[in-house]
């Protein structure tokens, strides 16, 4: 009789246990009235925020003071960058009477300092432009006290959409680099460094207070943050966030590094000796926090 081995079953492959993410990082889930209030804004004039979309960890603290960061044109990207938990897709709508939904909500809310950003539109002649300047203007009409952020996407060198962007009177407009340029191609597929920080000098060249993001824990080096750095004064930017990148999803790319909050200080003195005039800086930070201090960056 024939005497066949016995085959033990192999195991399946186990997949590495992501990292702990550590103490510093943890932030409360968002409770009380006040944020409960914004919640029901936002839900019953169908905004989009970049608090939720974005899965910031800040959204307790900013929506229980009653502040909210919105989102304009859409909730879906033709970006597919690979550290952002936005929708990545063919935006299907564009609602021109979105700004005037944002400014009456922004009045209601009574908020005193709002910060507005949106997803590319890259499918737009114009990059959604025209919706950017209109709603920064009702906003303005509806509410003349409030002062107001634009994190603006990449406008792919269409410079007369930036020019048109820029226009409505915001008081600080921001471009996010998001990582240093050796990362681009691995966290920006379809963004170009150079690209960023020449959109950065022509919003300086024409006034105005500007500012920029760049997450750390990507696999950066020490010495490329400072370059970063250095780039980003030379084209004439005047104030800087830098936060921990957190990976949204499986997905997402894998954070390479929990950046501990005392390099995140020696970050912040290292920027300031290097000619910027604010810089935010933690672990926690994002483009949005304590936004309503940058208005007061003299120019």
């Amino acid at each position: 009789m024939l005497s066949l081995p016995i085959i033990q079953p192999q195991p399946e492959p186990v997949a590495p246990a992501r990292a702990r993410k550590p103490d510093w990082l943890r932030v409360k889930l968002p409770i009380g009235p006040d944020y409960a209030a914004v919640r029901k804004l936002v839900d019953e004039h169908k905004l989009h925020t970049i608090c939720e979309s974005g899965n910031c960890p800040n959204m307790g603290e900013c929506w229980g003071a009653g502040t909210a960061t919105f989102m304009i044109l859409g909730n879906v990207c033709t970006r597919s960058c690979s550290f952002c938990a936005v929708a990545t897709g063919r935006p299907s709508e564009l609602d021109l009477d979105e700004p005037r939904r944002v400014a009456e909500a922004i009045s209601l809310m009574k908020v005193k300092h709002a910060v507005l950003t949106s997803v590319n539109r890259d499918e737009l002649k114009d990059r959604g432009a025209s919706v950017w300047r209109d709603t920064v203007v009702f906003t303005k009409e509806l509410s003349p006290e409030t002062t107001i952020e634009t994190l603006i996407p990449d406008v792919k060198a269409n410079w007369a959409a930036l020019d048109v962007m820029i226009s409505g009177g915001q008081e600080v407009i921001s471009h996010n680099m998001e990582t240093v340029g050796s990362l681009y191609r691995l966290v920006r597929p379809q963004g170009k460094y150079d690209r960023s920080l020449e959109q950065i000098r022509r919003t300086k060249l024409q006034g105005h207070r500007t500012k920029s993001g760049i997450m750390l824990g990507l696999g950066e080096k020490q010495d490329e943050v400072h370059q970063a750095m250095d780039d980003l004064v030379a084209n004439g930017l005047d104030i800087l966030t830098l936060g921990q990148y957190l990976q949204p999803t499986k997905r997402h790319l894998e954070v390479a590094e929990f950046i501990h909050p005392d390099t995140f200080a020696r970050y912040k003195e290292e920027g300031l000796r290097r000619g910027l005039k604010y810089v935010e800086s933690g672990p926690l930070v994002r483009s949005s926090y304590h936004a309503e201090r940058h208005v007061n960056v003299p120019i």
